[in-house]
C-alpha cells in the first residue's frame, strides 16, 4: 500500500510561480509512474502531466507544456511538479498520483491517489 501527500499549493497572481509536491510512503514509490492531474469545479479530473519511474522521461498536457516541469527524486520518495507563468485557467485541485504503467494519462490507469491541494491563480 502506497499513501500520498500533496504540498505546495496556495494562492498566486498570474505570472507567478509554484512548486508542488507529493510525499509517498512506502519503499516503492521508484517503482511507478507518477502522474499530476487537476480537477475544477464541474470539470472533469484532467492529465497535467506524466513521468517514468526512473525520472527519465516526461509527457504533458498541451495546456501546461513550457510552462509547467515535473520531476521526482526516488531516493526521498517524493514527486515534484514546478508550475511557472500561471494563468487563472490553471486554477484547480491538484493530485499527484502513482501507477504501473508508462505514459499513460487517463484517470483510472492509475491506482494510489493523493487528497489533493488547491492552486488559486488570481489578481
Amino acid at each position: 500500500q502506497v499513501q500520498l501527500v500533496e504540498s505546495g499549493g496556495g494562492l498566486v497572481q498570474p505570472g507567478g510561480s509554484l512548486r508542488l509536491s507529493c510525499a509517498a510512503s512506502g519503499r516503492t514509490f521508484s517503482s511507478y509512474v507518477m502522474g499530476w492531474f487537476r480537477q475544477s469545479p464541474g470539470k472533469e479530473r484532467e492529465f497535467v502531466s506524466v513521468i517514468s519511474s526512473s525520472g527519465g522521461w516526461t509527457l504533458y498536457a498541451d495546456s501546461v507544456k513550457g510552462r509547467f516541469t515535473t520531476s521526482r527524486d526516488n531516493a526521498k520518495n517524493t514527486g515534484y511538479l514546478q508550475m511557472n507563468s500561471l494563468k487563472p485557467e490553471d486554477t484547480a485541485v491538484y493530485y499527484c498520483a502513482l501507477g504501473p504503467l508508462h505514459g499513460r494519462t487517463r484517470s483510472y490507469e492509475y491506482n494510489y491517489w493523493g487528497p489533493g491541494t488547491q492552486v488559486t491563480v488570481s489578481s
